[in-house]
């Protein structure tokens, strides 16, 4: 990361707190990788509006260039207009999907760090995160307003993003016993940033866009999961010294494949991380499995792996 401090003997990155929202103020929604479904985001603005806050979309939220929402260019020019717009206070991103790496070292750092706001997203948004993380040291939201059960917005997890935004504060997210990764977790405690995500966006970001891990608290959620997909991914970060000095691992949601390998890829992803000797909290309902949680990304952050327990600052 571009900017350390040191504190004793561990070093933690100095982090950028963005400043609070209060009603009135304006989100922007912007599409950095994949084409949103427009009904599906009308409903998220209007769950927004009734929390108070103004909601409008960049130019080409809604453009559809293959697999993309519109061209690296149209997705970068809206990205950078919500981060140097004074009037917009926070950003989300409408979907994940597949091309926010490709436009990440080129967003306006001047104007993050002249303005810093709080950046929503979470999948492909992770590289943002981390770019941000690396270059700036700005902390966002990793999540969105997810579905509840019945397709509509679930209401308890846009109040939780709410008070993220509104107010300063701590969060505390229990393991759930049911969740596959949750036989990971080992025993001990751990404090640090909390910076990661996505497993296949943190591997794509090694050696351009991923922060120096050190002393931090790793945050990893997979999707997509084949054996050799992660068992490669986790090797390519560990033999490169990607994973080095992290203070804790925090294990979200696997969605697998086939639900009938889950058990080896659990044990693929024990191996690696037991190399680690750090505590290790895994079933921690984050990611995009069922009701999924956000959570705040880049601030301080609390592990409990013998309390089950992952407690995050806002």
């Amino acid at each position: 990361m571009s900017n350390i401090v040191q504190t004793g003997a561990a070093f933690r990155p100095a982090i950028v707190t963005p400043g609070k929202l209060k009603p009135g103020d304006r989100i922007r929604f912007v599409s950095p990788a994949s084409t949103p479904d427009r009904d599906e985001i009308v409903a998220r603005v209007r769950s927004l509006e009734e929390l108070g806050f103004k909601v409008d979309f960049g130019a080409h939220a809604f453009n559809r260039h293959g697999f993309l929402a519109g061209t690296d260019g149209e997705r970068l020019d809206d990205l950078n207009s919500a981060l140097r717009d004074p009037d917009v206070r926070a950003i989300f991103a409408t979907r994940g999907g597949k091309g926010a790496y490709r436009i990440a070292d080129r967003l306006d750092f001047d104007a993050v760090r002249l303005d810093p706001k709080p950046l929503v997203g979470f999948s492909d948004i992770t590289i943002l995160h981390l770019m941000l993380l690396r270059q700036c040291g700005v902390a966002g939201i990793h999540g969105a307003l997810f579905r509840d059960g019945d397709g509509g917005v679930d209401l308890g997890n846009r109040d939780v993003l709410g008070r993220m935004l509104m107010e300063a504060g701590r969060m505390t997210i229990p393991s759930r016993p049911n969740e596959p990764t949750a036989r990971l977790t080992t025993k001990g405690k751990a404090k640090g940033v909390i910076a990661g995500g996505n497993l296949e966006l943190i591997v794509t970001a090694a050696g351009w866009a991923l922060p120096d891990m050190t002393g931090t608290i790793l945050l990893l959620e997979a999707v997509d999961c084949y054996p050799g997909r992660v068992d490669r991914a986790l090797t390519m970060l560990r033999k490169a010294g990607h994973l080095d000095g992290v203070a804790g691992v925090a294990v979200g949601q696997f969605l697998m494949v086939e639900p009938s390998r889950g058990e080896v890829i659990i044990d693929i992803v024990r191996d690696h991380l037991d190399v680690l000797g750090v505590p290790v909290l895994g079933g921690l309902p984050i990611g995009h499995g069922e009701r999924p949680v956000s959570l705040p990304i880049g601030t301080m952050a609390e592990l409990d792996a013998d309390l089950g327990i992952l407690t995050a600052e806002y």
